[in-house]
């Protein structure tokens, strides 16, 4: 598509100017080329990069065992990426000990069916969300990580160790085990394993985050609650740290903190955890990703917009998460860069997505101005 856009107030990475926006072949170009569409009254703002997102599995099995075509799914959970002005999503995908869709099993099919999906336009990528406890899993997920070039990888650890360590029965332990497939004896079975054998996963995951990291695999661990914690994470070459709990772990976290854009939008952690905002006013965080609702990041950066300024909030869903994820060409609207934006009007709701300069959403007003 060549395509130019006038009007409207770009936010360039030297801040908001009203000048043309022009994009050829998938990027943004110096000159003006082909159709112009006045947007006079708009912000163009650079498209959203989401670093960890899950929202996705509700479109996948938006019921139990609903869920015999995955490319359907991710073309509706792409549908609602582009309606929040999402260019770049990585869907975070569990490789757990919770079995069904978090499980080993799904996560091969998830991995197959994204491989093989063809989209509209939106860059889908994915993180696997490895339970590191699970031993015997560990040359199975390496293979597959390597099989389908994964390219991001977070080490989580949502054993609750402190029931299983008091031999008590863990909170919703029944409706977990049934959605893994599993009666609630042998799920608690299961758990009491993997927590007796974590100090030999605590070996074991060092060796296998230096074999992920020589083969170029980002790392990042999941819910640092203390700077001895993220140290030793980061001794291992995990260099990214994903939704800290506490405002020490956040400084620790000196390589990359991804911090929860619901938590921005809501006030504060919903599970009592150090609030967002105020670890973004203290000057941390490199980036706010949608967690689990794909709404927050556009909201999230706007709300912060008012206390912190446009330029730095918006940084958080574009260009912060495209540096963490090595991904120099987009993030910014700047000549040379992928054609990645959102189009705002001025109560920030979406009119247009475009992604490597294709139009994945298109609605209201700003519809109308490309449509004359």
């Amino acid at each position: 598509m060549q395509l130019t856009l006038t009007g409207a107030e770009v936010l360039r990475p030297e801040g908001l100017q009203v000048s043309p926006l022009a994009m050829h072949d998938g990027l943004l170009v110096a000159d003006p080329v082909g159709r112009h569409v006045d947007l006079s009254g708009y912000r163009i703002l650079p498209g959203i990069v989401d670093m960890h997102g899950d929202g996705f599995e509700r479109h996948l099995a938006p019921r139990r065992g609903a869920m015999k075509d995955l490319s359907q799914g991710l073309a509706s959970a792409e549908a609602e990426l582009a309606a929040n002005g999402i260019t770049t999503a990585t869907l975070a995908q569990f490789w757990s000990w919770e079995g069904g869709m978090r499980g080993r099993d799904f996560a091969l099919r998830f991995l197959e069916a994204l491989q093989a999906y063809q989209g509209v336009g939106t860059d889908l990528r994915v993180q696997l969300r490895f339970e590191y406890s699970m031993l015997a899993d560990y040359a199975d997920f390496e293979q597959a990580v390597v099989d389908h070039a994964v390219p991001y990888v977070v080490f989580n650890d949502h054993l609750p160790h402190k029931a299983l360590a008091k031999g008590k029965k863990p909170p919703r332990l029944t409706g977990q085990a049934l959605k893994g497939g599993r009666s609630p004896e042998a799920h608690l079975a299961l758990m009491q394993g993997l927590h007796d054998a974590m100090a030999q996963a605590e070996e074991a995951v060092a060796g296998l985050a230096a074999r992920l990291a020589a083969k170029g695999v980002i790392l990042g661990s999941h819910d640092d609650n203390t700077i001895e914690g993220r140290a030793l994470w980061q001794s291992r070459g995990v260099t990214i740290s994903e939704f800290p709990e506490t405002r020490e772990a956040a400084e620790a976290a000196t390589d990359g903190a991804v911090l929860g854009a619901p938590n921005v939008v809501r006030g504060g952690s919903h599970s009592g955890n150090v609030s967002a905002a105020d670890l973004i006013r203290a000057g941390l965080g490199d980036a706010l990703a949608s967690d689990y609702h794909y709404p927050a990041p556009r909201q999230a950066a706007l709300m912060l917009a008012e206390e912190i300024g446009l330029q730095r909030a918006w940084a958080l869903v574009s260009s912060g998460p495209a540096a963490l994820l090595g991904l120099q060409d987009r993030g910014e609207l700047n000549v040379g860069k992928r054609a990645d934006l959102v189009v705002l009007d001025e109560q920030g709701r979406i009119g247009a997505t475009i992604a490597a300069g294709r139009i994945t959403y298109l609605s209201g007003a700003v519809a109308e101005a490309f449509m004359r």
